[in-house]
């Protein structure tokens, strides 16, 4: 059952058509990807899924709600999490400040929510069983800006995971990363599978293969193909466009 709908998207940039008949559906408890070359449309069907454009025409659904034109901050509070190409972390903060900041008790208590979340057990246990679920535990008093780049993207999705999402998005998470880091990055959204809904949008083709259950090809801002990995693997326009020779 689809968790996340998008029906017939439309979106003009001035005189520019990005998005164009955009359907997508995201099954509940499954990893799908959307994957496309750069400048292909990719980012903007994020941007619009997750609130921040609106589109011109069509419809948004999660969890059988109308969320279109909704503010991301509406969409996230209804559980949906996202990370961004370019990182967002508070690099003065402590790895375990920028988990606990994002918990949802945390934010209910204004400014003086950080330092409580420091005074209260059950607090500091969720960050860190958070920060060890992203292998992150060990460095919870070390400062964010200390880290590595590959910490630093899993120290990005552990303050999405501690909004506690039903629905995670992950905007280009190799970008950047080495190839000992995209390896580390895929264990981390392996162990994450299953146990939430996951959307990927990524260029590396290899990265998304051995992760998605279903990847859906965006290219000039329409949907041109869907299916499984092994489907797509036999597309014969995949095969034979520029995507087959990104890894």
């Amino acid at each position: 059952m689809a968790l996340f709908e998008a029906h017939d998207l439309h979106l003009r940039f001035g005189d520019r058509v990005v998005l164009e008949n955009v359907s997508l559906a995201f099954e509940a408890g499954k990893l799908s990807g959307i994957m496309g070359p750069n400048g292909a449309g990719k980012t903007t069907c994020f941007n619009v899924l997750t609130g921040r454009y609106k589109p011109d025409r069509g419809r948004v659904l999660f969890d059988g709600q109308d969320i279109t034109g909704r503010s991301p901050q509406a969409i996230a509070r209804l559980g949906v999490a996202r990370s961004f190409q370019l990182m967002t972390l508070f690099d003065e903060f402590t790895v375990f400040e920028n988990v606990a900041i994002a918990l949802p008790a945390t934010r209910q208590r204004g400014r003086d929510g950080l330092g409580q979340a420091y005074a209260e057990p059950a607090l500091v246990t969720e960050a860190l069983d958070i920060l060890d679920r992203v292998g992150l535990a060990d460095r919870a008093d070390a400062e964010a800006k200390s880290l590595s780049y590959g910490a630093r993207r899993a120290l990005e999705i552990a303050v999405a995971l501690a909004c506690r999402p039903k629905l995670l998005f992950l905007d280009e998470p190799t970008a950047g990363l080495g190839s000992d880091g995209r390896a580390r990055l895929a264990d981390l959204v392996r162990k994450l599978k299953g146990l939430l809904t996951i959307v990927i949008i990524e260029h590396d083709m290899q990265f998304l293969f051995s992760l998605a259950d279903t990847i859906s090809v965006i290219h000039w801002g329409q949907v041109i193909a869907q299916g499984t990995p092994a489907e797509l693997r036999a597309n014969p326009w995949v095969e034979t466009s520029n995507l087959g020779r990104l890894n």
